[in-house]
């Protein structure tokens, strides 16, 4: 955690290397909250509800998911270490998964796309995301942004830009510029002691936060609940990817 804070993250060589490496790009890529792209075809795609989104549902299997060869030749940066590492983070409420869900005519749901990544403080540093199916870590992505901006986030940190992020939104700048938005996005919550959140991660700060009266931050998986509790207040509980395709469409 502390070299997330400071602007570095880990890598390995392979699944089976028992090295971590510390990695702190010249450039970096991030998704402005406010600045994310979605095309039509993406929207119709949110409306429809083609998955069912969860959040922190499975954790393991999107790390697993994530860390799954893209082709055979392929080699996997997420190693045995490193997924123990985020496993360990998760159980202390710091790393957390959103899962892409595409429901069986039999009553059951086959996880086909997900992410997930480090949070704290008004920050997000998405480490990885994988997709079965077309559109399902696209649709992953959208529900993290519009959680994150729900629960007061502020900086969501995509480390490396790649053609995908760019398309979505996503802007690479220089790692100085990176580390004064990290800083000012790790600002203390209002109210909310070291001792309120002592033993408690993410989620105890984002409740502390609440319980003190600030209500601008919470941890995802309280942002993520509370967003869905909106969705039921505006009548759409039954499609919340309709309410979600809303606020960007009324925020663009």
């Amino acid at each position: 955690m502390l070299a997330y804070r400071s602007g570095i993250f880990p890598m390995a060589d392979g699944r089976d290397d028992p090295e971590v490496f510390w990695v702190e790009p010249r450039l970096r890529a991030i998704l402005p909250l406010d600045g994310l792209k979605l095309s039509r075809s993406m929207l119709r795609t949110l409306r429809r509800g083609r998955f069912t989104v969860t959040c922190n549902a499975a954790f393991e299997a999107v790390m697993e998911g994530c860390a799954a060869p893209r082709r055979e030749s392929e080699e996997t940066w997420i190693s045995g270490r490193i997924a123990a590492s985020y496993r360990a983070l998760h159980a202390k409420g710091l790393a957390h998964s959103i899962e892409c869900w595409q429901e069986r005519p039999d009553g059951g749901r086959d996880l086909v796309g997900g992410l997930y990544g480090v949070g704290f403080d008004r920050v997000f540093c998405g480490e990885s995301m994988f997709s079965r199916v077309p559109d399902a870590s696209k649709v992953a992505l959208v529900w993290l942004v519009a959680a994150l901006r729900r629960g007061g986030g502020e900086l969501l940190d995509c480390q490396f830009m790649t053609e995908h992020l760019a398309s979505l939104g996503a802007i690479e700048m220089p790692q100085a510029r990176y580390l004064t938005l990290l800083k000012k996005a790790q600002r203390p919550v209002a109210g909310a002691t070291e001792a309120a959140c002592e033993g408690a991660g993410a989620a105890g700060a984002g409740a502390a936060a609440v319980a003190a009266g600030d209500g601008a931050v919470l941890a995802l998986p309280e942002a993520f609940a509370a967003l869905l509790e909106d969705a039921k207040a505006a009548g759409s509980s039954s499609s919340p990817g309709n309410f979600i395709a809303q606020s960007f469409t009324h925020t663009s």
